[in-house]
């Protein structure tokens, strides 16, 4: 079996979708590559490669040399990209910029002047003046339009920069000819200036766009540059050592002073302390971290030195899974934008054969106004707003779910979610907490501090119902002798006068059962207290279901829990649709019947049992805490695990789709206004590219919108 490689690749140099496809077009034409994924939105490419017959070298230099650029997927490298990115896309812009204000001062006499004001040889003075400060626009500042517009004629392709290569290569040819042969095939007319604004306006919009690409890539940097390189690892001899994260095993002891980051996942040894887990929830609020709480690697320590055991370290942390969620869904190209590639072809072809048939028509009419009209309509044309319209907006809306704890993997989950009109919900994990909390304590014999002694003897115990007996009752101190635990039963012990005491289950404490009563608690054979539990409510559930309802989502709770149980839980949260005791094809069959009337499903669950139902559903949602293979095969992942980040998801999956509409709107309302006026020869060529600048820039700047 052939072993396959994946390797992710920052990209620099991207503008617009028909870039991710000439990438990924460089990309397959290498020798090994077995298939890549390009999302120019995100700036980051996906390949996957056969290690015996290729390397990461090898496309990265397939990249550069389709006009592109490249670096791995890691922080410097990305930075040091960017950096030279911004550098030559300041310069272009500048020298087009400086070029365009004295070609327009140069210009200036040409439109003020009346009769025969200006001297004809005066105005051939200034009209080659303005070809020379012409050349630095056309060799430098547009090289990356002829760049990428020969690159996609090599492929076969018709790119978005070929009509305004066209548009610069003709206008610069035209006016030179009516510099240097006056009256001859170009007329005398010149349109530098034209040419210069209209780079200048372009490479404006661009230098907006990459700014903003580079800010999100920045943020997402900060994100995950929180775990550190090394940890301060106790040997079993009591010393310290400082070693590798990588080299971190489960059950190290790892000492973290203030200030530093937990290097694994693990729970607290020694210490209490507050750790920020910003990075899990979006809150920046510290959490409090008690003796034997867990903590999550990449969260940084703010409270007090502590002395953590690595329980999971490497790529089995939730940090490294949080990063490769993360990296997934900013490498893929959303069905969206998918649509508006496959049409942005045809349309190029159309704008092409329209702005030939202006320049034709005005040819006939007005010979010395052909250039222009042909040359307004090919920049005025260019579908850059239509391509970016929905990637853009879909990258921001998931950078914005991210940072609140909510991690998009597949960005086209986005639209499902928005018209998801039926939400299935498990039940344990995902709208109530993994343990239980304590609902009633039954004193059989009154005088005794039952509480104080159960919560001191369940210390003893890792069992969950113990634990929530220590998490809701005080503890007091007791020295308990000859301590001693039956799996799955209870915990006995014997006090300071030599009495046993037990803790556990009614058939190990000697107690009568009693359906309310989870827990007995025993002394010397006969019960003095009974403990009750019920399944404790994650905060905010009982919030996002009502408001889920209010906004018209149908919720029914899907459970293979007991139906007694699952009915209590509905009822606490106002349910009447209720499905428990379901086995995964029981949940696999109430899913397909929801889908068959008609509807869109989406499905919340964290066991390993939910991961075929969250396959089957339309658009699948996973907590953060769940199993590693339910999470891998959700759309999203609620790394926070607040059910209230649901309701935030919807709304955001609302409201980003309501942009690409505005984004699809404004695109086709400004190509409708536009092309009529360029055709007409109402539209000069330094007008069409303003035009075509500002509605790239509008597009861009009300996607980022979505992440608000």
């Amino acid at each position: 079996m052939t072993a396959t490689a994946e390797t992710s690749l920052q990209l620099a140099g991207l503008h617009c979708a028909a870039c991710a496809g000439l990438i990924e077009q460089a990309l397959t034409g290498v020798d090994g590559v077995l298939g890549a994924s390009v999302s120019a939105a995100a700036l980051r490419a996906t390949v996957q490669w056969d290690p015996a017959r290729t390397r990461p070298s090898a496309m990265i230099e397939a990249i550069r040399a389709a006009g592109y650029d490249a670096a791995p997927d890691a922080a410097a490298p990305a930075r040091a990209m960017r950096r030279s990115e911004f550098r030559r896309s300041l310069w272009r812009l500048f020298v087009a910029a400086f070029c365009a204000m004295q070609v327009m001062m140069f210009a200036t006499p040409s439109y003020v002047a009346h009769g025969n004001e200006l001297a004809p040889d005066l105005r051939q003075l200034l009209n080659w003046g303005c070809w020379v400060l012409s050349l630095p626009v056309v060799c430098f500042s547009a090289g990356p339009f002829f760049a990428a517009a020969w690159q996609g004629l090599r492929r076969g392709r018709i790119v978005m920069d070929l009509p305004a290569a066209l548009g610069v290569a003709v206008t610069f040819v035209a006016s030179t000819g009516a510099t240097f042969a006056p009256g001859s095939l170009f007329g005398h007319e010149v349109y530098f200036d034209s040419l210069t604004m209209f780079v200048a306006f372009l490479l404006a919009g661009r230098f907006v766009e990459m700014r903003a690409r580079h800010r999100a890539a920045e943020a997402l940097e900060r994100t995950l540059s929180q775990r550190p390189e090394t940890a301060c690892r106790v040997a079993p001899d009591g010393s310290l050592g400082q070693v590798g994260i990588d080299q971190l095993r489960p059950g190290d002891r790892v000492r973290v002073g203030v200030g530093e980051a937990f290097a694994a996942d693990g729970h607290l040894l020694e210490g209490r302390t507050q750790a920020d887990e910003a990075l899990l929830s979006g809150e920046s609020a510290p959490v409090d971290k008690p003796e034997g709480a867990a903590v999550v690697g990449g969260s940084l320590n703010v409270g007090a030195p502590v002395l953590f055991e690595v329980e999971r370290a490497g790529a089995d942390t939730r940090y490294e899974a949080i990063v490769a969620l993360m990296r997934g869904a900013l490498s893929q190209r959303p069905a969206l934008a998918r649509v508006a590639d496959r049409w942005a072809g045809p349309f190029l072809l159309g704008v092409l054969l329209l702005a030939a048939a202006a320049a034709a028509g005005w040819s006939l009419v007005d010979p010395d106004r052909a250039v222009a009209v042909g040359v307004a309509v090919l920049i005025v044309t260019c579908p850059c707003a239509l391509s970016l319209a929905a990637p853009a907006t879909l990258v921001a809306a998931a950078a914005g779910m991210a940072r609140r704890g909510m991690l998009v993997q597949r960005l086209d989950a986005l639209e499902a979610l928005a018209h998801t009109r039926h939400l299935f919900f498990d039940k344990t994990g995902t709208l109530t907490e993994d343990l239980p909390v304590l609902s009633g304590m039954f004193e059989v014999e009154p005088g005794i501090d039952v509480g104080g002694r159960a919560a001191s003897l369940a210390g003893w115990s890792r069992h969950p119902l113990s634990q929530a007996l220590v998490a809701s009752l005080p503890a007091a101190v007791h020295d308990w002798r000859e301590i001693g635990e039956t799996p799955g039963r209870g915990v006995r012990a014997l006090d300071e006068e030599g009495v046993e005491w037990r803790l556990g289950s009614a058939g190990f404490t000697g107690a009568v059962p009693r359906n309310e009563v989870q827990v007995w608690l025993a002394r010397a054979g006969r019960p003095v207290a009974g403990f009750a539990f019920e399944e404790g409510l994650r905060p905010g559930a009982l919030e996002a279901v009502s408001a889920l309802r209010a906004r018209g989502v149908r919720i029914t709770l899907l459970s293979g829990d007991t139906l007694e149980r699952s009915q209590r839980l509905a009822s606490r949260l106002g349910l009447d649709d209720v499905i428990g005791g379901a086995s995964p094809e029981d949940k696999l069959e109430a899913i397909a019947r929801a889908q068959a009337r008609g509807e869109t499903v989406g499905m919340v669950g964290d066991g390993i049992n939910d991961a075929p139902v969250l396959a089957r559903a339309d658009v699948s949602i996973a907590m953060g805490q769940g199993a590693l293979v339910t999470r891998n095969q959700a759309d999203m992942v609620v790394v926070s695990n607040r059910p209230l980040d649901l309701l935030l998801a919807s709304i955001r999956a609302h409201r980003a789709l309501a942009i690409v509409r505005q984004n699809l709107v404004w695109a086709a309302l400004y190509n409708a206004a536009c092309i009529p006026l360029a055709v007409a020869g109402w539209l000069p060529p330094w007008g069409a590219g303003l035009g075509m600048a500002c509605s790239s820039m509008f597009v861009v700047l009300n996607a980022l919108r979505a992440g608000r």
